[in-house]
């Protein structure tokens, strides 16, 4: 079975922010905005819905509001889609063809191909984790993570120091091509990030 990841360019605190919001104004944007999209995973996660999981709406109501949650544990899954829908409205979805689809271990790889290139500040495998914003509930799935602006410059410093040791010695860290090119991703992605004060990575593995 194949995963996917989803990566969002957005002003961080912002976003995480909008969780317990009670901005109505903003509810009404999204379900005008996301009204399709909204009745497509209602039909999809029906039998979810029938269970005890609560609608699309319903999720994205909570979210913004703080609660309240289902009790369903089984349904917790939808306000963690409901948080990416807020990313996908506020951010701005950044290529991800390295890792969509993906297989295993692959973020791990890719989270070595990192090291190896001396950037321990970011994971990508940390977008496997459920690190949603108080008080979300917690779910497996969709897996949920953030770069910080701070840890993107402390990453894209550490690359920096990389390179110049690279260009000093003249042997580069012997790399796989699918990796080094996922970890180039990356970088373009902590790049995009940096050119815009406050902006981090918030990226969402299904």
């Amino acid at each position: 079975m194949s995963s996917s990841l989803s990566v969002y360019l957005l002003d961080v605190a912002a976003t995480r922010a909008l969780v317990g919001s009670r901005d109505d104004q903003l509810l009404e944007v999204i379900r005008t905005r996301f009204e399709d999209d909204l009745a497509r995973d209602d039909d999809y996660f029906s039998h979810a819905i029938e269970e005890g999981a609560p609608t699309a709406y319903e999720a994205l109501r909570a979210v913004i509001h703080g609660g309240p949650f289902s009790e369903s544990k089984d349904g917790a899954f939808q306000y963690g889609y409901a948080y990416e829908r807020l990313c996908s409205l506020t951010g701005s979805f950044l290529d991800n063809d390295c890792f969509t689809p993906h297989r295993g271990g692959w973020l791990s790889r890719v989270d070595e191909g990192l090291k190896a290139l001396g950037i321990t500040a970011v994971s990508v495998e940390h977008f496997s984790y459920s690190d949603l914003p108080d008080p979300l509930p917690y779910t497996f799935t969709p897996g949920c993570g953030e770069w910080s602006p701070d840890h993107i410059a402390q990453a894209l410093e550490q690359f920096e120091a990389t390179k110049r040791a690279v260009d000093e010695s003249g042997q580069a860290p012997p790399l796989e091509p699918e990796v080094l090119e996922a970890v180039m991703q990356c970088v373009g992605w902590m790049r995009h990030a940096a050119g815009r004060p406050g902006f981090g990575v918030i990226g969402f593995r299904s």
